[in-house]
């Protein structure tokens, strides 16, 4: 606690908060739980020590109750999730109620539910919600007496956009606090994130270079088309011209073909990607093969790419000098 007091007066620091580890760090810590003394249900909870203030720090909306106190200690009190009470109080505010914890000494210690929070991921971004419970991070032993801890993960929210700035300030500030303690490791709770999702950005990555190339040689090619087109019926698109056809008319019919196999074409795309909708979500972290929000951004880009492909053989159409082609004529 005295380190991060010291922390909060540190400039551009908000909120400073003490825990186990960090959310989806790899560290895991479960049990189970048992209500009113009966036998457990079979199902592991997974907890977590923090510190007062680490539900402001993470901003994990609090449904009810309250954060803990400095004067909470575990074992004793908790804050329990939406899932874990779904899970042993059937979806029931489970404010003031208690349950049980089975330790591997063959301890049985009793929480009293004083928050209930919303849903977070515990350890893996891909893995379901989890019954969770955080208990209080100052821990003392039977007789009362504090339990010293070997490590710890302080957890600072900082008023930049980017929390790397205040990194080297930090790994300072923390000796002059506590000069017997060291930072062995810095990390954003982005990075963090991002570590769980390297695959599907680099899967995303990939395949938006492809697009990108396909798009290209589609639009060269559709670009090619047309403009052999146009030199094709060049005197057909001078004689109607010749005869009052207006520049709107030209341009449809020079790409109305075109267009046509482009939406026949996207609408295929978009049928096979419904077909392989299990396989394409599988690829990619919380991203759904009928939303059409993502559906939407390629289907314009394919329409942007036929159009600004098409756009030189109509302006050459609309040129052509329909006197000079009824002489050729």
């Amino acid at each position: 606690m005295q380190v991060a007091d010291h922390l909060r007066s540190v400039p551009g620091v908000e909120t400073v908060a003490q825990a186990d580890a960090p959310l989806l760090g790899g560290n895991s810590w479960n049990n189970f739980v048992s209500i009113n003394g009966g036998p457990s249900n079979g199902i592991l909870s997974y907890m977590r020590g923090v510190s007062p203030g680490w539900l402001e720090t993470m901003k994990i909306a609090l449904i009810d109750g309250r954060d803990f106190r400095p004067s909470d200690t575990y074992p004793g009190s908790a804050i329990v999730n939406e899932t874990f009470a779904k899970v042993y109080f059937d979806g029931v505010d489970p404010m003031g109620k208690t349950f049980d914890l089975a330790t591997d000494e063959g301890l049985r210690l009793r929480y009293q539910i004083v928050g209930y929070v919303g849903d977070v991921r515990y350890r893996n971004l891909r893995e379901p919600i989890l019954p969770q419970f955080y208990v209080p991070f100052r821990s003392v032993d039977a007789s009362g007496a504090p339990r010293k801890k070997g490590a710890a993960t302080l957890l600072v929210r900082t008023s930049n956009s980017n929390p790397r700035t205040l990194a080297s300030i930090l790994r300072q500030e923390v000796p002059r606090a506590r000069s017997e303690f060291r930072v062995s490791r810095i990390r954003t709770q982005l990075e963090i994130n991002q570590s769980h999702t390297v695959r599907e950005r680099l899967l995303a990555t990939l395949a938006l270079f492809f697009a990108i190339v396909a798009l290209l040689l589609a639009g060269v090619g559709l670009y090619g088309v047309l403009h052999y087109s146009v030199l094709q019926r060049q005197r057909e698109i001078g004689i109607r011209i010749a005869v009052g056809a207006q520049a709107r008319g030209i341009a449809r019919l020079v790409t109305m073909d075109v267009f046509s196999m482009v939406l026949l074409g996207a609408a295929t795309g978009v049928g096979v990607g419904m077909v392989s909708v299990r396989f394409i979500e599988s690829l990619f972290y919380q991203v759904k093969a009928t939303d059409l929000q993502m559906l939407a951004p390629p289907s314009l880009a394919i329409l942007a790419g036929a159009f600004l492909a098409a756009v030189p053989a109509v302006i050459r159409a609309v040129r052509i000098d329909p006197i000079t082609m009824l002489r050729a004529e």
